[in-house]
């Protein structure tokens, strides 16, 4: 088959396991209500991607995917780069939602509480503020120690169930396409797929609908971030590090605010979308007349 047969074949895969498994879920009684439940549901449903490519690499075309996919460990510059961006990337998203009229600072944590209180029993609140309350330090610093170490362990793990396609197979594929149309089509394809996800309350609990929206943006501004990684470093693993860590440290975002709702505040909020533009407009100063290497204005084929 042709390349573009295989990712027809890819997408058909990873969209109607993905779509059927989230319907026999919810079917089933499953959804964000049940915490423990969802995030189970939820790393299933981000091994999709990795479970397509082997299926049409290996099993259907018997190709090889390490070198071909840029499944490398060999460590470079941009892997910390991959692993300090996003938790840097959270706290610019915390200033810039303070500018937003309604949204204070709340340093005791208030406003997280009340996100969460609607969820819980009143004794399950008032146990989750004193287990805060307990802890040797504020739970920002915390979380970020935590979301760094869960980000090239756990996380990484997790992230590369999805980035082996999206980061690995997709690029390849789409390789002759100038960095910035890939860059959209493939955000957009990705934030997509999240829609049984974000239709189920994830990211978006208090606007699921107009959610899907949301996601589908924000993943089209994540993407030249993670596309742009994973050239420099020529490994997946990276993009891998830099989901996990996402995953990892983005409520910090949102721990210390109090105000705005789910589109507004946090990163995959109107926040959020600032900090990413200006990330990749850092980017493509440091690609325009830093780097030696240009990738944004040049095809992706020359690179990898």
């Amino acid at each position: 088959m042709k390349k573009i047969n295989q990712t027809t074949l890819f997408l058909i895969l990873t969209f109607t396991i993905s779509f059927v498994l989230a319907g026999i879920y919810k079917l089933s009684g499953g959804g964000n209500h049940d915490r423990t439940g969802f995030m189970i549901f939820g790393m299933v449903y981000m091994f999709i991607p990795t479970i397509s490519v082997l299926i049409v690499k290996k099993l259907i075309h018997r190709e090889k995917i390490a070198s071909d996919l840029l499944i490398s460990f060999k460590i470079n510059k941009w892997f910390f780069v991959a692993w300090l961006l996003m938790p840097i990337l959270a706290f610019l998203t915390f200033g810039i939602s303070l500018l937003f009229p309604d949204v204070i600072y709340s340093p005791d944590m208030s406003g997280m509480f009340s996100r969460f209180e609607s969820m819980m029993s009143p004794e399950q609140a008032e146990q989750m503020r004193a287990s805060v309350e307990s802890l040797p330090l504020h739970l920002v610093w915390i979380t970020l120690m935590q979301g760094l170490i869960a980000g090239i362990t756990i996380n990484a793990i997790a992230g590369f169930g999805e980035e082996l396609g999206w980061r690995g197979f997709m690029l390849k594929q789409f390789k002759e396409m100038s960095f910035v149309k890939a860059s959209i089509l493939i955000g957009f394809i990705w934030g997509v797929w999240h829609a049984p996800l974000i239709l189920m309350g994830h990211n978006y609990p208090q606007h699921p609908v107009v959610g899907v929206f949301m996601m589908t943006l924000w993943c089209i501004l994540l993407t030249p971030i993670f596309l742009y990684i994973t050239i420099k470093s020529k490994s997946v693993i990276a993009a891998a590090i830099i989901h996990g860590t996402l995953n990892g440290t983005f409520g910090i975002s949102i721990m210390l605010i109090e105000g705005g709702n789910d589109l507004t505040v946090g990163m995959p909020g109107l926040a959020g979308f600032i900090a990413l533009i200006i990330a990749i407009a850092v980017l493509f100063v440091f690609d325009r007349y830093i780097s030696k290497d240009k990738i944004i204005t040049t095809s992706m084929a020359e690179h990898i």
